[in-house]
């Protein structure tokens, strides 16, 4: 099974975080947390503040690892950096997403989270 490396932006403020959903592709309308695929030679921070640049027309700060998720979709494996991000520029710009939500500790359920992105929320849900 082929593996697929990306990276994911857990952005928070205050206490609320930051969700999209997929405006494309196999999972369109599933909810995430943005990023995207790591290029060769690419750190996974990098790889991130490039993704929301690009996505999101934001800047962003890199912060701790929250975690590694390991999953199994249909048809390929996904290995995915997961850290928690702060915004230094930007109005978060919808460029490839259909819509997008800040979720409080209590609204994280209120979303369809793809199946890899559902792994987190127990962990965020302790630190909201």
């Amino acid at each position: 099974m082929k593996t697929i490396k990306v990276v994911a932006a857990v952005i928070r403020k205050e206490n609320k975080i930051f969700a999209t959903a997929r405006g494309y592709g196999d999972y369109k309308g599933g909810w995430e947390f943005p990023g995207g695929k790591i290029e060769p030679g690419e750190t996974s921070q990098a790889a991130l503040r490039r993704e929301i640049l690009e996505e999101l027309d934001t800047e962003i700060s890199v912060g701790d690892l929250l975690d590694t998720i390991e999953y199994d979709y249909p048809t390929f494996h996904l290995s995915m950096d997961c850290f928690w991000c702060s915004i230094l520029k930007g109005d978060l710009v919808l460029k490839e997403s259909q819509e997008a939500r800040w979720l409080s500790r209590d609204d994280l359920d209120q979303v369809a989270w793809l199946p890899a992105d559902l792994t987190l929320i127990g962990k965020i849900r302790e630190v909201l």
